[in-house]
Formats: C-alpha cells, structure tokens, sequence
C-alpha cells in the first residue's frame, strides 16, 4: 500500500512551482521570452488590413507556435537540464519530493503564462478588428494539447541535452518541426506529397487548429470564414487526432529517456 509520504502531493507541488516561478522571473531573458516574446506577433495585426481573417490567422498562429516553443519547450528544457547538472534534482528526489512533483512544478511557471497568453490574445485581437473564437472550446482544447505536447518534448529532448547551453542546439529540431507546419498554408505550388508529410506535423496541426476554431476557415486556402460551430468539430478531428498522436509518443519517449543525473 502506498504511504501517504509516496503520493503525489499538491501542497509540495505548489511549493516547488512558486520557486521555480520566482526563478524565472529573475532570469530576464527567460522572463521576456515568457511574457513578452510570444504576444510580438499581434504587432503584424497594424501591418495588415483591418479586420482582415488571412492577416488575423497569419498573426494569430505564429503567435501559438511562439508560446508554445519559448514559455512551454524551451523554458522547460533550459529549467530541467540546468537543474539536472547542478544535482539539485538528485538532492530533492533523495528528500520528500516525487518525480511527478518535480517535473510539474518545472513546467507549471511556463504552462501558465500560455494559458494565460493565450487568453489575453482573444480581447487584444479583437480590439484589433479580429472576429472572436468561432469555437472557444476548440480554442482551449488546442491551447492545453500545446502545452502538454511540448511540455513531454521538452523532457524527450533534456534526456541527449548535456548542459543547458547545449540546449540552444538540441532544440532545434522540435522547434524546425513546428515552424514548418505553418508552411501548408503559405507557400503556393507546394506538391500535394509534401503538404500531406507536413500536414502530419505538430506545427502544421496548431496551424489548422487556430484556422478553424477561432476563424472558421475551411481548408489551407480558405480567407473567409464560413464553418459554423458545429461544423468545426469535424474539421478539427484529423489535426486533434495529430497533436494527440504526437503527444502520446512524446510522453512514451521521455518516460523512456528520461535522466535525473548529468552525463559521466
């Protein structure tokens, strides 16, 4: 039988995570990549027509791929192999602390400044002439999918990192993976092979995510809205089907992997 010492504590948890928050906000370059790098995409909201649904959608998805990668992947990352090479890792296992309330707490800080981003994103687009969310519930869905997906691809990719230098550099093939998705529904001439292997994609899946649910369009080239409600369920399932294959393999790969001690 478990002791109550073995389980899953959320008193614990919540300790860790406000130490490592308070961590975070000290480190300033952390900090600006947490809060203030991923709303910089809306800026491309003055550059465009007002109002416009393919400027809006542009902006709105290179601004979710940015939280995702730099609050959510990279700052999990950086915090987990940092941690793991100074062996404060090592220490707190050897104490009351559990695996689970570890790397929760690690990644609590930055999942909580995408959510929250990813609130603020809806009034200041709107305020910018963006429709609201045609399917909010989509909305969240996709915005908790991100942050699980890329919080099990931070840990994935900690297990070959050496050093939270060395991060700079192991990261860099998540983050081309997830920046060419976006590419399906940009460049013209694109043989139909291509776009399918691309479409499969995390980057390519939180790209067709944001165009239907909150903007409704059907298809990669589609500038207008015109899916209801109802029929955004249905357009959403092959990219949630996506995102949810890859997390699944994501958090099956870390578990594997996963190291709590540097390299010899």
């Amino acid at each position: 039988m478990t002791s109550p010492a073995d389980r899953f504590s959320l008193r614990r948890t919540a300790s860790l995570t406000r130490w490592n928050a308070v961590l975070l906000s000290r480190n300033r370059l952390a900090f600006v990549y947490a809060a203030v790098l991923p709303l910089l995409p809306l800026a491309l909201l003055f550059s465009g027509e007002r109002g416009s649904v393919a400027t809006g959608a542009g902006s709105i998805v290179t601004m979710f791929l940015v939280i995702a990668l730099f609050p959510v992947y990279y700052n999990v990352l950086a915090q987990f192999v940092s941690r793991r090479d100074e062996l404060v890792l090592k220490r707190m296992r050897t104490g009351e602390s559990r695996d689970a309330e570890l790397l929760v707490s690690i990644a609590l800080p930055g999942a909580i400044s995408a959510l929250v981003l990813s609130a603020v994103a809806i009034p200041v687009a709107a305020a910018l002439g963006q429709p609201l969310p045609v399917n909010p519930l989509l909305y969240v869905a996709l915005a908790l999918l991100s942050v699980i997906m890329f919080t099990a691809f931070a840990y994935w990719t900690a297990a070959w990192t050496r050093s939270a230098e060395a991060a700079q550099l192991t990261s860099m093939p998540i983050i081309l993976i997830a920046s060419l998705g976006p590419l399906t529904n940009s460049i013209t001439g694109m043989s139909e092979r291509l776009r399918d292997v691309l479409s499969l994609t995390p980057g390519a899946a939180v790209s067709d995510l944001v165009r239907i649910g909150w903007f409704g369009l059907d298809g990669p080239g589609a500038e207008q809205t015109t899916l209801t409600f109802a029929e955004t369920w249905s357009q959403a399932a092959r990219p949630l089907a996506v995102m949810a294959a890859w997390t699944y393999l994501a958090v099956v790969l870390a578990r594997r992997s996963m190291r709590w001690e540097p390299r010899t």
